[in-house]
């Protein structure tokens, strides 16, 4: 309960730095008793205990990295003297983005998916950072470009949907269109609700530029186990079924809780080319 209250401290947006939030470095993790460490580090493979035998499960651990490989990404996620992690700088127009000058990727979703809060998750352990967090929809309305190191660029996108920018379609068109360092798009969707037709339009845009993506379940700790399942499985279905750029593995996250963020950034590391091979366990 205190790990809780501390997590949702932190969530709101403190004022000025803070150290980082229970549970943010695996080292923490590791100290959980190992049914509750599952779930943080790996709570798509632990949902899906609750499959029926013979149900498919292939797609659930194509992704599914060893300590030392999860220990790797989260290095590169931690500032430190020499490896600085830092926002570049914010784009309307492809003409004022940065560069391409390291591999990138990108998150997109629907206003208030919570796609701020996991980017802030994500820089958990890179205090200076700051990602604005806002209570209100769509509080995103440029690109916002972020420098891991030397190794990748990390883009956050405006949310579609409420209080999208009226120039939204065509910002991210050209970027999608243009941006040849794109090594992944991260889609993400409300584990609560599920896709939403917002979502189906972004889906339609991704398949129909070729563009590579991953689907990001958000939200995980806010619906039940079985709602979260239903939903896991009817986005699964329709991964198989409707989709041929989207990875079959879906990644299911908590921003508040860390859920999913350790086994997040160990992906994003992975399709950015800085784990050249990712301990299968």
């Amino acid at each position: 309960m205190q790990l809780l209250r501390a997590a949702r401290s932190w969530a709101r947006g403190p004022q000025g730095r803070s150290p980082p939030p229970p549970l943010a470095a695996l080292s923490q993790v590791l100290k959980l008793e190992q049914s509750r460490r599952d779930g943080v580090m790996f709570p798509l493979q632990r949902l899906a205990r609750n499959l029926a035998p013979g149900a498919e499960a292939a797609a659930i651990s194509l992704f599914q990295p060893g300590l030392a490989a999860l220990q790797r990404a989260e290095a590169l996620f931690t500032s430190g003297r020499g490896h600085a992690i830092d926002y570049v700088s914010s784009a309307v127009r492809m003409e004022h983005a940065p560069p391409p000058a390291l591999p990138e990727v990108c998150f997109i979703g629907r206003s208030n998916v919570g796609k701020s809060s996991l980017i802030r998750a994500l820089f958990s352990l890179a205090p200076e950072v700051e990602v604005r967090v806002s209570k209100t929809p769509g509080h995103t309305k440029k690109m916002n470009f972020f420098n891991i190191g030397k190794y990748f660029t990390l883009v956050d996108m405006p949310g579609y949907g409420y209080r999208a920018p009226k120039d939204f379609v065509d910002m991210v068109e050209a970027y999608l269109q243009e941006r040849h360092n794109l090594k992944r798009t991260f889609l993400l969707v409300d584990g609560v609700v599920g896709i939403q037709s917002t979502d189906l339009i972004a889906v339609e845009m991704l398949e129909e530029f070729g563009i590579p993506y991953v689907m990001v379940l958000t939200k995980i700790d806010r619906a039940s186990k079985g709602l979260l399942l239903k939903n896991v499985l009817g986005i699964q279905e329709f991964v198989k079924e409707k989709t041929q750029g989207c990875f079959p593995q879906l990644f299911l996250v908590s921003s508040l809780e860390f859920s999913g963020v350790h086994l997040l950034r160990c992906f994003v590391a992975h399709v950015t080319g800085n784990l050249p091979t990712v301990e299968a366990s």
